[in-house]
């Protein structure tokens, strides 16, 4: 708890740390990007987005960066700095058929974890918000 004219007040950081402990950390990271980039690799809508040596670059940095993203190590800032989400997908065309296609095999990944519903809930919506906010080409 952070001080604060005296008055205890919970740290910024503290409720993706209690997240990311509440979930079960880098293993359940691990297990959700794992899912979902094996629904990726036989995708026909997202495999294509994809170069064969990027696939498995591309499931770490997912991995780093939402350990990161929920209170996790920071491993993603250190090796690639801040994480610029919409500058980094802006070279790939992200329509409503890329965007559905990832919410689709995301949202199976997220529902194998078996999570709590309040944890599955605050992880789903971030991560559909993320999605929408990613697609950067008329439907």
């Amino acid at each position: 708890m952070a001080q604060n004219g005296g008055v205890n007040q919970p740290s910024p950081a503290r409720p993706r740390a209690d997240f990311y402990e509440a979930v079960g950390g880098e293993a359940t990271f691990r297990t959700l990007v794992a899912r979902f980039y094996e629904g990726v690799a036989n995708d026909p809508v997202l495999r294509p987005l994809y170069p064969e040596d990027e696939l498995a670059a591309a499931e770490e940095r997912l991995r780093m960066f939402l350990i990161q993203y929920w209170g996790g190590p920071t491993t993603y800032s250190e090796q690639r700095g801040h994480p610029r989400l919409r500058m980094r997908h802006a070279p790939f065309a992200i329509g409503p058929a890329e965007r559905d296609a990832w919410v689709r095999i995301m949202k199976s990944a997220v529902d194998s974890l078996d999570l709590p519903p309040e944890l599955h809930t605050q992880l789903w919506d971030y991560l559909l918000g993320a999605a929408n906010s990613l697609q950067n080409r008329p439907g």
